[in-house]
C-alpha cells in the first residue's frame, strides 16, 4: 500500500456523512423508540445502578441498531455506547484515546421514558483523541434535532425546513441567571454545599433529560449546565454545541471540554462573562 492509498485521518465530517449520522439517528428513532413509549412492561425495564438508573429495552435496541448503521458508515472507529459501556468499562478508556470515536446514548432521559414523559432524547458526538468534532441533539418527539460541528454553527434542523442557526443568551447579574443543576447526582456533602446558594440564582432547576438541558442552553433559554458526572454521552455533543451557539464549556479548573476528563465539575455557560462569574461563585463551594 502506497502512501497515497493509506486511509487518511478524519479531521472533520463531510456532509454526507452528517445527513447519513442524522437519517441513522431518526430511523433508530421511529423503529425502535417511539414504538416503545408508553408501551413498556414491567419486565422490559430494569435497573442499573439504582432506581434512578433505569434502562430498557428501547435504549437496547436502539443503541444496537445505530451502532449497526455507523459501523458500516467508519468502520475504523471506536464506538462507544451508554449501554455497551455499562458491560465493559474499558470502551470509556478506548474511545478517548482514539483518532475517531463515535458516542452514543439512545435513549436520553430514560427515567422520563420509562414513566410516559415525552422529556427525553439522542444524544450522539463524534470525537478525534477526546475533543468533539461533531454533535447531535435529537428530540424523537417533535423530530428535529440541533447539530455542530467544531468549525460550524449550532444550528436546529427539522424536515422541510431551513436550519435555523442558535445563539446561547446575553447573560446578565448573577441573580438574572436561570440554570440546570444536577444536584442529586452530585455527592451528599457537595449538595449541602450548593443548596444555600440556589436563592442567589433566578432559577435553578434540572430535567432528568442532559439532551434537552443543553438543548434549551444552545437556545438561550437558560444561562448554564453544571455537572459533576462527566460521562461523555451525556456531555460531549453539548459542550461542544454549547460553544458553537457562542457559550463557553470549561471544567471549573479551567481546562476546556474533553472526554479524557473524567472527574471534576463541567460549567458550561452561555458567555465567557458568565461563566467566569458562575465559576467565582459557585467553584469555591465545591473546593475540597
Amino acid at each position: 500500500m502506497t502512501a497515497e492509498t493509506l486511509p487518511q485521518p478524519i479531521t472533520r465530517l463531510t456532509e454526507a456523512q452528517i445527513s447519513t449520522i442524522i437519517n441513522l439517528v431518526r430511523r433508530a428513532a421511529k423503529t425502535e423508540i417511539l414504538p416503545r413509549f408508553r408501551n413498556l412492561t414491567e419486565g422490559q425495564i430494569s435497573q442499573k445502578t439504582g432506581p434512578a438508573d433505569l434502562v430498557t429495552d428501547a435504549d437496547h435496541a436502539a443503541e444496537a441498531m445505530i451502532e449497526r448503521g455507523l459501523r458500516q458508515l467508519f468502520p475504523n472507529a471506536a464506538i462507544l455506547g451508554e449501554e455497551a459501556a455499562s458491560r465493559d468499562a474499558s470502551l470509556r478508556k478506548r474511545a478517548a484515546e482514539a483518532e475517531l470515536a463515535i458516542i452514543i446514548d439512545p435513549v436520553d432521559g430514560t427515567w422520563n421514558f420509562a414513566h410516559g414523559l415525552p422529556l427525553f432524547g439522542v444524544i450522539l458526538s463524534v470525537t478525534r483523541f477526546g475533543h468533539p468534532i461533531f454533535g447531535m441533539l435529537y428530540d424523537p418527539i417533535t423530530d428535529d434535532w440541533i447539530t455542530a460541528t467544531e468549525d460550524g454553527p449550532a444550528l436546529q434542523s427539522e424536515v422541510a425546513q431551513a436550519p435555523r442557526r442558535l445563539s446561547t443568551s446575553a447573560g446578565g447579574p448573577l441573580g438574572d441567571l436561570s440554570g440546570i443543576v444536577h444536584l442529586s447526582l452530585l455527592p451528599k456533602d457537595q449538595q449541602a454545599a450548593l443548596a444555600p446558594l440556589i436563592p442567589d440564582f433566578a432559577r435553578i432547576g434540572a430535567l432528568r433529560c442532559s439532551c434537552h438541558e443543553y438543548r434549551l442552553l444552545a437556545q438561550g433559554a437558560v444561562d448554564f449546565v453544571l455537572s459533576g458526572t462527566l460521562n461523555p454521552w451525556d456531555h460531549a455533543a453539548g459542550a461542544m454545541i454549547c460553544r458553537r451557539a457562542g457559550g463557553v464549556a470549561r471544567f471549573l479548573d479551567g481546562r476546556d471540554y474533553d472526554i479524557t476528563v473524567t472527574e471534576g465539575h463541567l460549567l458550561c455557560a452561555a458567555s465567557e462573562d458568565s461563566w467566569t462569574r458562575l465559576r467565582d461563585k459557585i467553584a469555591p463551594a465545591l473546593a475540597p
